[in-house]
């Protein structure tokens, strides 16, 4: 098989031409994104705004170069992310996009609309048909699939739970509903804090296999009928749903890689990805706060090929600091297996061709 390209960009700067905003807009040239978007296509450019508190999320002005090239090749750019399963400031598409705005991605900063692709309060979903080892279908926002294409723009960093997140993990996690987000996370039914409950009922109304039901105005899960949809948490206006998070990682990763698959299907040869490879830190911007770097700054990687892509920064953070600090910061965890997977349903090439712009 032919070797993937991947294109780089290393965070020496000499000149006004090799600073950053400008090696992003050279990185949209080579990698031929161009290609792929269309006149009048709505082109999802998918991100991750950050948590309220975070600061090492991607760079607004950045997100922006991206923006303006999309407009150059005739396409409609808007900026999306999917409703986050945990608390936080990302739960529901008001919260999320006011945590946005404060993040510094308002309109006037980087010249596209928001929007959050799976509604208000994740229920904006199309089952998307993929039929591998884990899942028939997986659950994506429905205005990622919608699109006509996509930029996957990713800040490569350490995760608790995958070793590291990038491209495919935004892809995996990043598209999908929050149902789909407890899918990956578990296979353990969910269950009622009764004392949370108020007894609205929303989480029976929504239950596809009428698994719950109200008694003495609180409800209760039927485990044989229930199939572990994880639609239930995402509705319950006062989280008496517990969100189950156990899991096995390996599985949990293998999961991860289907839902990447299937947040992709629709588009193929319609998919650019450009990764930061800076501010490395150990967990990922979905935390309210930023660690410490447990690498060196590298530099920005762009390619069609996400498995490619994916790998490349792996092997320059490994090159460049002599060891595995994934490994390192998260040793129980086979982070390289969401690589693997990806590569063996043929959504990409481990092999790959390093440029240097």
């Amino acid at each position: 098989m032919e070797k993937s390209k991947v294109y780089f960009c290393d965070l020496y700067s000499n000149s006004q031409s090799k600073n950053v905003l400008n090696n992003v807009r050279k990185l949209f040239d080579k990698a031929g994104f161009k290609d792929f978007i269309g006149d009048n296509d709505q082109v999802a450019i998918k991100l991750h705004f950050g948590e309220k508190g975070n600061t090492t999320y991607m760079n607004p002005v950045a997100v922006r170069q991206v923006v303006d090239k999309v407009k150059e090749c005739g396409g409609k750019p808007f900026l999306t992310d999917t409703n986050t399963l945990y608390t936080g400031s990302r739960t529901n598409s008001v919260d999320h996009l006011t945590t946005a705005i404060e993040n510094g991605f308002a309109y006037s900063v980087v010249n596209a609309p928001i929007i959050i692709a799976d509604g208000l309060y994740s229920r904006n979903n199309i089952d998307v048909e993929i039929n591998k080892n884990h899942f028939d279908k997986v659950k994506i926002g429905g205005e990622i699939y919608n699109s006509s294409s996509m930029i996957v723009m990713s800040h490569f960093k350490g995760h608790e739970m995958a070793g590291f997140g990038g491209a495919l993990k935004n892809l995996a996690m990043g598209c999908a509903t929050a149902a789909g987000k407890q899918m990956q996370h578990s296979d353990v039914k969910p269950t009622i804090d009764k004392e949370l409950c108020i007894g609205c009922s929303k989480c029976a109304k929504s239950c596809p296999t009428n698994a719950i039901s109200m008694v003495d105005k609180k409800a209760v899960i039927d485990h044989d009928t229930c199939y572990g949809c994880g639609e239930c948490p995402t509705v319950c206006p006062t989280r008496a749903v517990n969100v189950q998070w156990d899991t096995d990682e390996d599985i949990f990763i293998e999961k991860m890689a289907e839902f990447a698959y299937g947040a992709v299907i629709n588009k193929k040869d319609k998919v650019g990805y450009i990764t930061f490879v800076m501010n490395v830190t150990p967990l990922c911007d979905c935390v309210p706060w930023s660690g410490r770097p447990i690498a060196h700054d590298i530099g920005i990687l762009a390619s069609k090929d996400p498995v490619a892509l994916e790998q490349a920064c792996y092997d320059l953070i490994c090159k460049e600091m002599g060891h595995d600090v994934f490994k390192h910061a998260h040793p129980k965890i086979n982070a390289t297996r969401i690589i693997d997977y990806t590569c063996e349903m043929g959504m990409g090439n481990k092999e790959y061709e390093l440029i240097k712009l």
